[in-house]
């Protein structure tokens, strides 16, 4: 009996192995090409580090590339969505699942209607409303659109959770002198920490890796985000795989580390309004 226990946790162990594996090598081929001479994007050696491997498509990326500058208009239009995309979604999920209003139904249908279209779908006619503001090659254009597309999927995420959190909650603090915002300021939304973390994420992902609607409206190369600033490593003819590959992994970094910070409240605020008095 005891053999066979061992055996199965030695398939087990195997098997979780081989998919870590498999996961992991193409991220390790990556960072592989970055530190690779040349721009050789296939290679006869599979060592995951080359022989003269070096540094420099990453120092190329900040000395020859305006590397930095796409950075600071990705975090700019990514954290302005993110900060936009909560506020918008906490409060208008909340009145969506506290206040009956005219019109309520049609709301919830017309936010579900809207998720059956792709955004390339829908880019012509928000390009055309775009230009009909003048806000084609500018910030607040890219911001209207992220936001835009991700806020049905994030006011019906946090109106289902709003619908889980009782009542009484809000009776109770409105009875110890809380007023409507301050009950739901101080109680409702701590109780939705996972929600809106939830919310921060899809907004963030939505924004920071996105290409197509981002090359459509940004023109000059200072304002591009890196999505667009990363694509002009491929020409016609050729492409600078090893400046591909090191930029991506620097893209990738924020947004592990926003992951990684974020997890924490995720499993946390399960029980932290809850645990409060």
């Amino acid at each position: 009996m005891k053999r066979t226990t061992a055996m199965q946790y030695i398939l087990i162990y195997a098997l979780l192995f081989i998919f870590i594996a498999w996961s992991v090598y193409p991220i390790l081929r990556v960072i592989t090409i970055s530190i690779r001479p040349g721009d050789n994007l296939l290679n006869e050696s599979l060592a995951i580090i080359p022989d003269n491997w070096t540094f420099d498509n990453y120092i190329k990326l900040f000395t020859d590339h305006p590397f930095l500058r796409w950075m600071w208009n990705s975090i700019l239009v990514t954290g302005t969505v993110v900060v936009t995309g909560v506020a918008l979604a906490s409060t208008a999920g909340y009145a969506i699942s506290r206040y009956k209003f005219p019109g309520r139904e049609a709301s919830l249908l017309s936010l579900l209607v809207t998720q059956m279209f792709p955004a390339t779908m829908l880019l012509l006619p928000l390009f055309i409303m775009l230009a009909k503001l003048h806000l084609i090659n500018t910030y607040l254009g890219l911001i209207v659109i992220y936001t835009s597309t991700a806020l049905p999927f994030c006011v019906w995420q946090m109106k289902g959770y709003y619908d889980t959190i009782p009542y009484s909650l809000e009776e109770a603090a409105r009875i110890d002198g809380a007023s409507r915002f301050g009950a739901f300021y101080k109680v409702i939304l701590p109780i939705a920490t996972p929600a809106l973390v939830i919310t921060a994420l899809f907004s963030f992902m939505s924004a920071w890796t996105e290409y197509i609607v981002a090359a459509q409206v940004l023109q000059y190369q200072d304002m591009f985000t890196l999505p667009v600033g990363i694509k002009n490593f491929q020409a016609n003819m050729t492409t600078e795989w090893g400046l591909y590959a090191a930029s991506a992994l620097l893209v990738s970094i924020p947004a592990v580390a926003l992951f990684l910070f974020l997890t924490r409240y995720l499993v946390g605020g399960l029980t932290l309004g809850s645990v409060k008095g």
